[in-house]
């Protein structure tokens, strides 16, 4: 794929096939990814890449403790609720998923199973983990550098035919997560990424989230005003 293609193509996949990932496909992936910039080259993030017994595991945990009650223990600051704009923009693309699935505004039963989904990581035969050395977490370019290779993953990925989403539920109970990934206690869990096959048959995968325009989203200082 063109640069362009993969950028404008991509989009969050939440349904998968069954059809295993090859390592090696993860590999080039992953590669691809580390390729990001980090602040001074640190390269703080590591990748845990579940996937069979592990995952059901984790899948499997992740539901019943959140079906018990048990509070969320995501290991990341989450601040307040979102409100205005930002409010609205969460609220617009849960309805484009939900009209895409048919799920009604009243039907309880359909949106809890919805929302139980991402406790599963969508049901995707890989989960990648990403986390970052805990001796770096006070600093901001931590997380930064953590997003920054989280965005090359997910296009890298789809370049290669593969879909993604980046998936904060999968990690809210983060002692399964920790015990059945492996993850040592020096490491702080940042986000999980559910990654497979898409399942062209899945109406949510063919959801595009909308976008502001540049117009919206920057403000440009020194230049000149363009001729209309």
């Amino acid at each position: 794929m063109h640069f362009d293609d993969v950028i404008l193509g991509r989009r969050s996949v939440r349904g998968y096939t069954a059809e295993p990932v090859p390592r090696a496909l993860i590999e080039e992936v992953l590669t691809l990814a580390m390729r990001a910039p980090s602040s001074m080259n640190t390269q703080p993030y590591h990748f845990h890449v579940v996937g069979g017994a592990a995952l059901d595991a984790i899948r499997a945990g992740n539901t019943e403790r959140m079906l018990g009650g048990v509070p969320q223990s995501r290991e990341f600051r989450t601040g307040a609720a979102f409100a205005g704009a930002h409010r609205d923009r969460q609220v617009g693309v849960a309805k484009q998923l939900f009209t895409a699935m048919g799920i009604a505004r009243n039907d309880a039963d359909a949106r809890q199973d919805w929302v139980m989904r991402g406790f599963r990581q969508f049901d995707a035969p890989v989960c990648v983990i990403i986390t970052f050395d805990r001796d770096l977490a006070d600093s901001d370019d931590t997380v930064f550098d953590c997003g920054a290779v989280a965005t090359l993953l997910v296009n890298a990925a789809w370049s290669r035919g593969l879909g993604t989403v980046i998936n904060s539920q999968g990690i809210m109970q983060s002692p399964v997560v920790r015990e059945h990934a492996a993850i040592p206690d020096d490491q702080v869990i940042m986000k999980s990424i559910a990654l497979g096959w898409p399942d062209a048959q899945f109406p949510a995968n063919a959801v595009v989230s909308e976008r502001r325009t540049v117009d919206e989203a920057a403000v440009f200082i020194g230049f000149e005003p363009e001729d209309e």
